[in-house]
């Protein structure tokens, strides 16, 4: 079999011919972004200069840009400063104009640096001129990142009345469908929830006749391979000449593929030098067994008011220990909000509203809750499990420490997981604190917490629950079977 019947010609993103990767040790000075159609001369692609991810703290504020000089509107500007942002960062002094110009931009810089302002603000900018119809798709992988995503449009668009509807799974189709026909000006979804829409009712592809925008939002997490099958519906009723928007905390091949769809001049910043956490990230580890992990994790937790943490997220592996810990504390009478792909929309949106708002001081999440979330009151994220990718890590303790705050990650070790954190000290050339704690004072309240978790265990049983994880289990894995099976036929 040659080569060519390994490639989608009509969707390239996903095909082996056109997959290409990072390098893992890229130039200082500069990095080419690829040819993107066969169409644009090569000499239109520009050169991008890399910007270090900490060099926006060593500039002189004196000479930054403000946001008038990016070429956005008073009105966008005066926003900005009511909303307390004063300079542009780095992201946003250089993605904002290319959007403006019209470029296709690829955007890479690390959690907490602005990318969402870096196209919010050139869209709401586009929307004064035009204010019909749907401007802009904003793909995201997950439901909280849609809802954040559309404060964020309503805060920086409060002046403009901009009208944002968010469509993701978990909801009322019908409702949603209705909302879309009455053509808002920003739509944010998920993959899965939009491609059903698009596919099941032949009045929504009309309402993106004249969108100008689609802005893949953590794009490295949406052009995976697991959302190849939405990607496709996506552009297949997209219009062909609009900006396509990229931004990401991470690298990954995907995002130059999809560059070669465009038919624009393309744009690619990276404030990146690998994988990085920021120098105001306080890291340390504790190595314990790991049949006794609840038991230090209740005392570290116990502990927030005495080391002067306001509020604290803890981060799973699985669905499963999420929410049996969280049983664990409610029976306790500790006061935590579960948040996993578990629950249903409306619970996992209740569980970050209680959170954000400080009516519960803890967040208990699995991956779910690893991109985008920014809650300024988050001064220290435990690692309950070493997630076996780095970039997942960089992710998570990203939700403190930002915007030049101090934070504090606990990395809770046991068995073969000091390998993953080796790994993860390599990748970041940093090499973890040890968290210094009274071992005696520690398991103080062993037998409470062991009680603690034996109830919440057997109220767990009785209701099924185990069961229920197992059948979850094999809907997904028949649901990934059946999307392998679709993508082999066309490859």
């Amino acid at each position: 079999m040659n080569e060519e019947a390994f490639v989608d010609t009509n969707f390239p993103l996903f095909s082996k011919k056109t997959k290409k990767s990072f390098s893992k040790h890229p130039q200082n000075s500069h990095i080419q972004v690829p040819k993107q159609n066969p169409e644009i001369c090569i000499e239109e692609h520009l050169q991008i200069e890399k910007q270090t991810p900490l060099s926006n703290d060593n500039e002189d504020l004196s000479s930054t840009p403000n946001f008038s000089d990016l070429g956005l509107s008073e009105w966008a500007t005066q926003t900005c400063l009511e909303l307390g942002m004063k300079k542009p960062t780095q992201v946003q002094r250089y993605c904002i104009p290319k959007i403006l110009a019209g470029n296709d931009v690829l955007g890479i810089a690390h959690t907490g640096s602005g990318k969402t302002a870096a196209f919010v603000l050139p869209i709401l900018h586009s929307l004064a001129d035009d204010p019909y119809g749907v401007l802009a798709l904003v793909v995201t992988p997950t439901r909280e990142l849609a809802f954040q995503l559309a404060e964020q449009f309503r805060a920086l668009g409060s002046s403009l009345h901009v009208r944002c509807t968010v469509v993701v799974g978990g909801m009322d189709m019908i409702t949603q469908s209705k909302a879309l026909i009455q053509r808002p000006h920003i739509v944010i979804t998920t993959p899965g929830r939009i491609k059903v829409l698009l596919e099941d009712n032949p009045d929504i592809s009309s309402v993106f006749s004249r969108t100008k925008f689609l802005v893949l939002d953590e794009a490295d997490r949406v052009l995976d391979v697991d959302f190849e099958e939405e990607l496709r519906v996506i552009f297949k009723w997209l219009p062909k000449k609009r900006q396509t928007l990229l931004f990401s905390a991470s690298k990954s091949g995907d995002l130059q593929a999809l560059l070669e769809l465009s038919s624009n001049k393309a744009f690619c910043f990276e404030a990146h030098e690998g994988l990085q956490t920021v120098d105001s990230l306080t890291q340390k580890y504790l190595t314990v067994p790991e049949h006794v992990k609840h038991i230090y994790l209740s005392y570290i937790l116990s502990k927030m008011e005495d080391m002067g943490v306001r509020s604290a997220i803890v981060f799973f592996n699985s669905c499963s220990k999420c929410h049996k810990l969280a049983k664990m504390f409610e029976v306790l009478d500790q006061k935590v909000a579960e948040l996993n792909s578990t629950l249903p929309t409306h619970g996992r949106l209740a569980s970050i509203h209680r959170f954000k708002s400080g009516q519960v001081p803890i967040l208990l999440a699995t991956g779910v809750g690893e991109r985008g979330l920014d809650i300024p009151t988050v001064d220290l994220v435990i690692l309950y499990d070493i997630p076996r990718d780095p970039v997942a890590y960089v992710h998570r303790v990203g939700r403190t420490a930002r915007a030049g705050r101090g934070g504090l990650v606990v990395s809770m070790v046991s068995g073969n997981e000091v390998e993953l954190l080796h790994e993860i000290e390599a990748k970041l050339g940093k090499k973890m604190e040890e968290f210094e704690y009274k071992e005696k004072e520690a398991l103080a309240d062993m037998s409470k917490v062991n009680k603690a978790r034996r109830v919440a265990d057997m109220k767990l049983f009785d209701d099924g629950f185990d069961d229920s994880m197992k059948m979850r289990k094999k809907q997904r894995l028949k649901i990934l079977a059946e999307k392998n099976q679709k993508r082999n036929k066309i490859l």
